[in-house]
């Protein structure tokens, strides 16, 4: 977590410069997106945030970790999916052994054992990703109602991942809801870190922040800016 905080901390500066530069051309819509993104920080601040606060005020902190682990080992799922879409054989090697190993020693993730098994955790392989690979370009930028920043490519990739994901296959519907929720509040509670890290204007900070991961995600690292290579940073 700590190296993704401080990977957006250098993208969100490096946007922070390109928002007061010039216009992002890719965000074509920005008119209609800053409106969604109001009402989507509305019911974070309403409703998503002081649970989360709430969560991890009461949540011992190896407990927090071990939550998040386990919806990062469910996601392992997605990960392996996409590594062999991509012809990534031998980080589907890796990413499988870490679901196996974490899914049973490590008690279903709660404890990242696969690690000491000289088994890394890498920054994940996505649907959008795979399109990207295969050729797909990005598209515009896009912010939807209650699911965030995404770009036009990434939003379908979405719904493949979703699909996908193990949590999906529980038949019982108010079960499968309630994990969901409980992924959401984890997540959001990772992040609230992350906001300490906000400069300016704060569409224009998330927006770049976001697209930029998102290329260094496609690319595999392989990112220059003004700030130089992100592996550097």
């Amino acid at each position: 977590m700590k190296k993704v905080l401080l990977l957006l901390a250098g993208f969100a500066l490096s946007g922070q410069v390109m928002a007061e530069s010039a216009k992002n051309p890719e965000d074509p819509w920005e008119g209609v997106n800053r409106k969604i993104f109001a009402f989507n920080e509305k019911v974070d601040q309403y409703a998503l945030k002081p649970v989360a606060k709430g969560y991890k005020a009461v949540t011992p902190d190896p407990v927090e970790r071990g939550v998040s682990r386990m919806f990062a080992n469910v996601g392992e799922v997605v990960n392996i999916l996409n590594d062999l879409l991509q012809g990534k054989f031998k980080q589907a090697g890796n990413d499988t052994g870490r679901l196996v190993i974490n899914t049973t020693i490590g008690l279903v993730g709660f404890f990242d054992v696969a690690e000491d098994f000289g088994l890394p955790k890498g920054d994940g392989e996505d649907f959008g990703q795979t399109m990207g690979f295969w050729g797909v370009k990005p598209g515009p930028y896009v912010v939807i109602p209650l699911f965030g920043p995404m770009t036009v490519r990434d939003a379908p990739g979405r719904v493949v991942d979703r699909l996908v994901n193990p949590i999906n296959e529980i038949d019982h519907i108010p079960t499968r809801n309630r994990i969901y929720g409980a992924e959401v509040v984890s997540l959001r509670a990772d992040l609230l870190e992350a906001e300490k890290f906000i400069r300016g204007d704060r569409y224009s900070f998330i927006r770049d922040a976001y697209l930029q991961r998102r290329k260094f995600l496609e690319y595999d690292g392989e990112v220059e800016d003004d700030f130089g290579d992100y592996e550097d940073f």
